[in-house]
Formats: structure tokens, C-alpha cells, sequence
């Protein structure tokens, strides 16, 4: 079995300890929900917490590999593409997660792209609500 297929049967499971087993230490996501990516494994499997209770009904629904260049040193890297599709705040989302993979076998980054503007805004309302809730980043001023 894969990275990529035991990441996707980690996340239909909604099995946080086995991704914790599948993300280097230094891996860096890249969401569309905040313009620098969040850093470290700790602070990636901590919204991915958020983020499988935030996410309904969702499925993956098809994969592709192959190699990419990375954003954070530009280098090819094995890589795989899962399509997906769920709902948040009421709002029907379309979007891939892109992984690219360390020389270890572990995802060293990971990129997830999300449709069409009103579910990215459903969502990223939703998942810094979740994130707040579990202190992972502080509440704006004034709340």
C-alpha cells in the first residue's frame, strides 16, 4: 500500500494517529484558507482535527501520480493528486489535495485547492472557528 492510499484510508477512518505516522516532522501544508502555510507536524495534524470534523460527507473520488516540483525547495518529487469532494458551512466543495513525498516515503508537503470561491469562504470560516476552539491560533481582537 502507498503513502498516498493509506493517507486516503487515514482520512475516510478519520484516524489521527495514522497520520501522524505518514507526514515528516518539518511538513508544511499550503491551504486555501491562509496565505503562509502551516508548519511542523504538530501544527498540521492539529488542524487536520479541525478539519475532519469541519468537512461533511466527505470522499475522495479519484487519484493520479506522477512527479512535481515542491514549493518549498522547487525539487521534483514523487507526488500524487486526490480528488475529493464534501460539504462545509452548507456549501458544496470540489478540490484535490497534492502530496509530495520526502525520500523516506512520508509527505513532506501538501498543497489542497478547493472550489468555487463560496465554499473556500464557508470553509475557511468553519476551520478558523474549529482552530480557535482548540487554541491553536488566538481569537481576533475584539471577541
Amino acid at each position: 500500500m502507498t503513502t498516498a492510499d493509506r493517507f486516503r484510508a487515514a482520512v475516510d477512518n478519520r484516524d489521527l494517529a495514522a497520520l501522524d505516522d505518514l507526514f515528516t516532522e518539518d511538513v508544511r501544508l499550503y491551504s486555501p484558507v491562509k496565505f503562509t502555510p502551516f508548519e511542523g507536524k504538530p501544527e498540521v495534524l492539529g488542524l487536520f482535527g479541525v478539519l475532519l470534523r469541519t468537512f461533511e460527507d466527505f470522499r475522495y473520488t479519484g487519484d493520479y501520480t506522477g512527479t512535481a516540483q515542491t514549493s518549498s525547495d522547487g525539487a521534483p518529487a514523487p507526488s500524487a493528486v486526490l480528488l475529493f469532494r464534501a460539504t462545509a458551512g452548507g456549501k458544496e466543495i470540489h478540490g484535490i489535495d497534492l502530496l509530495h513525498f520526502g525520500d523516506d516515503g512520508r509527505i513532506k508537503e501538501f498543497t489542497v485547492m478547493v472550489r468555487p470561491q463560496s465554499a473556500v469562504h464557508a470553509l475557511g470560516q468553519a476551520v478558523l472557528a474549529g482552530l480557535i476552539a482548540d487554541g491553536l491560533v488566538p481569537a481576533p481582537a475584539g471577541q
